[in-house]
């Protein structure tokens, strides 16, 4: 390192011989500092003032090695130049700087003594993650204690932060249990005791030092449990020849296999007749549901839905039953009106007219129906002029009665 000095100051002497009586230059302001990042290209300008017939040199002054002597470039390293403008300002270019550029550069002149000053390259690194130390996808059971790590590094050293993907608030627990809701945590370890199935979810560990561009790494943290099923309405009740649609909601880490058994443990395929959904709500939430087109009495009954993963089952019972529609019930219009009501309070009629004997959709409307004193239905027409006509047979006769 000193003999590379030596040579320097050798040949700086040298070529100022003679030069007695020449105004001695000076430096025209400070060299100043560099701080670039890893890659990237940096420059160090020295500005000299009368230079004259003097020349200007470059050393690294860490480790004594000699850059340049004016125009010449004296070091091995192809990254670095120099170049000059009107003899009084002066360059040293180093191309894509490495970790090994960083330190004091100095500029001298060669007067005597020798005149230099200093400026330093700061290196900088953008941050980066070590994957050894760095965590991967976690698995942990509810309830437990789910650890996770990132580790990076970078110059400045890097500070790291957790965020969840889905925006939502971290959840962090003390030595006593008690908790605090964030939505950033700092640090490089990030631990989640008695951990939830809601904390499931991504996690995003983002490390930065002011140097572009900062980085991040998702980390999938998955809460296992046992399935679990909640019911809506147990009892659904729905006419024949309707629709009818069941629905479960489940709740699984790792997702279940969900299906559908008509008690008392008959499999269910899915079929025209049978249409299975199921839904995702969440990572671990579902909606399962079967829809049973054109309800057949062989369809009422209970089911079940039952849902299983690896670490167990569950099921739950739904029990279909008939709700009677208005396409079930059968009206008579009798000549004499029966005594029997059926156990919804409509009343059935006997018809005269064997080939009027059909199903109807229509509740009868006893308005439009009229009754003697015995009972004896005398008009079963809506016909309004008929109607009318009856009336005023009646209202004749009892005049008559009357007057007897």
């Amino acid at each position: 390192m000193l003999a590379h000095l030596l040579v320097l100051s050798t040949a700086l002497a040298a070529a100022s011989s003679g030069k007695h009586g020449v105004e001695v230059p000076e430096f025209g302001e400070p060299i100043t500092n560099l701080t670039v990042p890893i890659g990237r290209d940096a420059t160090f300008k020295c500005i000299v003032v009368n230079l004259g017939v003097y020349r200007v040199g470059w050393v690294k002054a860490d480790t004594k090695a000699i850059q340049a002597i004016h125009d010449h470039v004296i070091t091995h390293n192809h990254r670095v130049s120099v170049s000059h403008a009107d003899h009084s300002t002066w360059y040293l270019h180093i191309k894509s700087v490495q970790e090994e550029d960083r330190g004091q550069y100095m500029c001298q002149i060669n007067t005597d003594p020798m005149k230099s000053q200093m400026g330093y390259l700061e290196v900088v690194i953008p941050p980066d993650f070590i994957p050894e130390e760095t965590s991967g996808d976690t698995m942990v059971p509810e309830g437990g204690t789910a650890r996770v790590s990132c580790k990076a590094r970078g110059i400045p050293p890097p500070r790291v932060m957790w965020k969840r993907e889905d925006g939502q608030e971290i959840v962090v627990r003390d030595s006593t249990g008690a908790k605090t809701k964030v939505l950033t945590y700092q640090g490089e370890v990030l631990k989640l005791t008695k951990i939830s199935r809601s904390e499931m979810g991504t996690y995003l560990c983002i490390a930065s030092n002011g140097v572009p561009p900062t980085v991040s790494k998702r980390i999938h943290i998955s809460v296992h449990f046992h399935p679990v099923i909640q019911v809506p309405n147990q009892l659904v009740g729905a006419p024949l020849g309707t629709d009818v649609t069941l629905e479960c909601y489940v709740e699984s880490s790792p997702k279940s296999i969900n299906y559908w058994v008509k008690d008392p443990g008959e499999l269910i395929i899915p079929s025209e007749h049978h249409e299975m959904a199921v839904r995702q709500k969440s990572m671990f939430e579902a909606e399962m549901s079967m829809t049973i087109k054109n309800i057949r009495r062989e369809d009422l009954g209970s089911y079940i839905c039952v849902a299983k993963n690896s670490l167990g089952d569950v099921e739950s019972k739904i029990r279909l039953y008939e709700i009677p529609g208005n396409d079930r019930h059968i009206y008579q219009y009798p000549d004499e009106r029966t005594t029997s009501d059926d156990d919804y309070g409509t009343e059935v009629y006997d018809d005269i007219d064997d080939q009027e004997s059909e199903k109807s959709n229509r509740v009868p409307d006893r308005a439009n129906k009229w009754y003697s004193n015995d009972g004896k239905v005398i008009t079963t027409t809506n016909n309004a002029s008929i109607i009318t006509a009856t009336m005023i047979i009646l209202a004749i006769l009892s005049f008559l009665d009357n007057i007897s």
